[in-house]
Order: structure tokens, then C-alpha cells, then sequence
């Protein structure tokens, strides 16, 4: 670290300048094919009624956002409390948490979660499997959620 780095500077006085492209109007290059075509001519593929994506996975999706923690504003889907939705031939198992064992509404939430579910057409069996394991917190939260309660 003894020596003293030097930086050169050379000084020209003129430079070549880079060759030009060359087109030729008479002969226009072969296009490349697109490969897009094909794909966006082809109709979407159907969504199986239960899954993702599905319009009665959605519909029990936004059933579940109707239904509002009575101490929060924010409706349970936004807020984290709900797990997993299964559904399986017009049978629908949500798992879902509460804030805290000792909620007060902890014996009619899951009941509520039951009707508005089982309410959605479509949906012949309704059942709420409450959990505790693993425990909610506020990490579970939407950013919609978060951003509704000042969080963000």
C-alpha cells in the first residue's frame, strides 16, 4: 500500500468512427415468427370448480369478505384468519383462526363463517374447522388490511 496509484491519460486527437449498419430496401430481412399468435388465438383453459381461480372458489372467497371482526374494521379474509378453502364436489371446508382463544365472538364467528358459505350457490355441505396452531398474527395480515388499520 506503499506505492501511489497513477492513472494514465492519453490525450487523441481524433477517432475512427464505428461502421454503420447496413439495410438493403430492395431485400427486406426474412420476420421472425411470433410466437405469440398462436398462444393468444387459443381460448382460455376452464378452471376446475374447486380450485383457485374457479368462479365458486371466488364466490366463497368473497362471501368470506363480507363477514367483518366486530372490533376491527376489516373484514376475517383480509384480516388472516382464514387458513385454507377446500372445496370438493360442492363440499366446503374452511380452517380458520381467530386473534385470540379468548375472542368474544368465538363461538359465533364459526357459525356465521358456516352460513355465509353454505349460503353461496353452489355449495351443497358448509363446514369451519376452527384451529389455533399455528396462532395469528399480524404478519397474517393483507396489506389492504394493514393499510386500512394504519399499519403501512
Amino acid at each position: 500500500m506503499t506505492d501511489e496509484r497513477r492513472i494514465m491519460v492519453e490525450e487523441v486527437e481524433a477517432v475512427d468512427a464505428p461502421p454503420k449498419a447496413r439495410v438493403d430496401a430492395a431485400e427486406p430481412a426474412p420476420r421472425q415468427r411470433d410466437y405469440l399468435d398462436g398462444f393468444l388465438s387459443q381460448p382460455p383453459a376452464p378452471q376446475p370448480v374447486g380450485e383457485p381461480g374457479g368462479d365458486l372458489y371466488e364466490a366463497v372467497i368473497d362471501a368470506l369478505k363480507e363477514i367483518y371482526d366486530p372490533e376491527i374494521p376489516v373484514n376475517i379474509y383480509d384480516l388472516g384468519l382464514i387458513y385454507g378453502v377446500d372445496i370438493n364436489e360442492g363440499h366446503v371446508a374452511v380452517t380458520m383462526t381467530l386473534t385470540t382463544p379468548h375472542c368474544p365472538v368465538a363461538e359465533s364467528m364459526p357459525g356465521e363463517v358456516e352460513l355465509r358459505v353454505g349460503a353461496v350457490p353452489g355449495v351443497g355441505d358448509a363446514e369451519v374447522n376452527l384451529v389455533w396452531d399455528p396462532p395469528w398474527d399480524p404478519q397474517k395480515m393483507s396489506d389492504e388490511a394493514k393499510l386500512e388499520l394504519g399499519m403501512l
